[in-house]
């Protein structure tokens, strides 16, 4: 996601920008609005922190995570998560971005298909998102929200074989849930969340181990 990277990702059958239906599945929607609010063909992380406000946390961290599962973005993706999810814990209300990541852009056309890197299982999950006050919704969820956030991008960032989907995964529910001010998909999206990071640590502990056991067997 910089101003060369093109996402390879598949056309969304979802409805086109600008003509989002209020019943289209949440990140069909949201990308829509995104996509409409910016007519040029780039839009920067800056534009859309500054344009969203207080609802930019979630939609940018709900947009990386959706590039970042593309294998060769996870760990471009990774640095700007792992930003904002920090600003989250510590309790900013805005996202407030180094000139580095703000610069960082994507295409227009790219951004209206990454409505299609959500699986089946997610769009059955959307359809049953809508606004629901709880414990998830308020200040202790949003910090909760952010450092969950900061070790799925710590997981993006290092390599290991299976380690970025499940983390991902769980970390876009949640974010489903963060911008649509839902409370039981944030905690579905929280449980999911910790289990992925479980199975990323214990993958990447083993091959720490096995890495180590072959140089004592070397050495």
């Amino acid at each position: 996601m910089d101003g060369t990277t093109h996402l390879p990702l598949p056309v969304p059958g979802g409805a086109p920008a600008g003509h989002a239906a209020e019943d289209a599945a949440p990140i069909s929607r949201i990308v829509a609005e995104v996509a409409a609010t910016f007519p040029g063909e780039r839009i920067t992380l800056g534009e859309m922190a500054e344009v969203f406000g207080d609802r930019a946390f979630g939609l940018l961290i709900l947009l990386l995570l959706l590039a970042s599962l593309v294998p060769i973005m996870a760990s471009i993706c990774g640095l700007p998560i792992l930003i904002l999810g920090a600003q989250m814990g510590f309790g900013r209300r805005t996202p407030r971005l180094p000139a580095f990541v703000a610069r960082r852009s994507i295409r227009r056309t790219d951004l209206l298909r990454l409505a299609g890197t959500s699986s089946k299982w997610l769009r059955k999950l959307e359809r049953h998102v809508r606004p629901r006050p709880g414990p998830f919704t308020t200040p202790f969820g949003d910090r909760l929200f952010g450092w969950l956030t900061v070790y799925v991008a710590i997981m993006l960032i290092l390599p290991g074989p299976g380690t970025n989907g499940p983390p991902a995964f769980g970390n876009i529910v949640m974010a489903l849930g963060l911008v649509e001010h839902d409370s039981r998909t944030m905690g579905w999206g929280i449980a999911l969340t910790v289990v992925g990071c479980i199975f990323a640590t214990v993958v990447l502990a083993l091959l720490c181990w096995l890495g180590m056991e072959a140089l004592n067997f070397v050495f």
